[in-house]
């Protein structure tokens, strides 16, 4: 039977955890909303090793657009062991992006093989969509912006089983506030980065009453920071 802990409507959705990695004040990258170096080779391989593990990695298009990630495995091994396995060298690559403004040039369309996932809503203009489906695969799901329940059921009918979310704070907290995740990992790292506009692990409109609950399931030092790894209890 599968676990329906944190899934009390047995939705057939993925398997979903957030990965981050947030300085001790819990901010996520600077109040220019850029990616800083928070945590060291030990944390990136940790990522790199949950990637390589992961049907898809899902990110929101703010993270797009501010830090242009490309999403890929890095080490060659674990590139091979995939597709000893049979799967694409790198897990499929998904975009929340209500309005399809994905840029063509994205480093996620021009880095690395494997699938493309754009999720837009029904208002996102249509010359834009048709853009991006040059590229990608895309998903419709919401009237003005992406309905993350309906998105998951689609991605798992598509043979997405295990998610990782990379951000960012926004996406986070759609997820969360919807009951749509399972775990949370965050690394701590040893620095302060400030700024009230700054971006933390989760933003949006935030909780009156009501606090999503987390579960601690393991905290280990991690080179000068605190890996955690939290189950989320809605």
């Amino acid at each position: 039977m599968p676990d329906t802990r944190n899934n009390p409507n047995n939705l057939p959705r993925p398997f979903v955890f957030i990965n981050a990695a947030m300085s001790a004040d819990g901010k996520i990258a600077t109040i220019e909303r850029k990616q800083t170096r928070i945590s060291g080779s030990l944390d990136f391989d940790r990522v790199d090793e949950f990637r390589a593990t992961s049907d898809a990695v899902m990110v929101g298009i703010g993270t797009v657009l501010s830090d242009n990630p490309s999403l890929t495995v890095k080490s060659a091994q674990r590139r091979e062991k995939r597709r000893t396995r049979g799967l694409d060298e790198n897990p499929a690559r998904v975009v929340v992006d209500s309005l399809a403004r994905t840029p063509i040039e994205a480093d996620i369309f021009k880095k690395g093989t494997g699938k493309r996932i754009i999720a837009v809503s029904e208002s996102a203009p249509e010359e834009r969509v048709k853009a991006l489906a040059e590229y990608a695969g895309i998903i419709t799901a919401g009237k003005t912006e992406v309905e993350l329940e309906k998105l998951l059921v689609e991605l798992k009918a598509s043979g997405i089983d295990r998610l990782m979310v990379e951000g960012g704070a926004t996406l986070n907290w759609g997820l969360i506030s919807g009951g749509l995740v399972d775990e949370i990992y965050t690394f701590i790292g040893n620095i302060i980065i400030g700024g009230r506009t700054a971006p933390t692990l989760v933003d949006g409109e935030g909780y009156i009453n009501g606090f999503c609950r987390l579960s601690l399931i393991s905290c280990e030092n991690m080179e000068s920071g605190v890996l955690v790894r939290w189950q989320v209890s809605n």
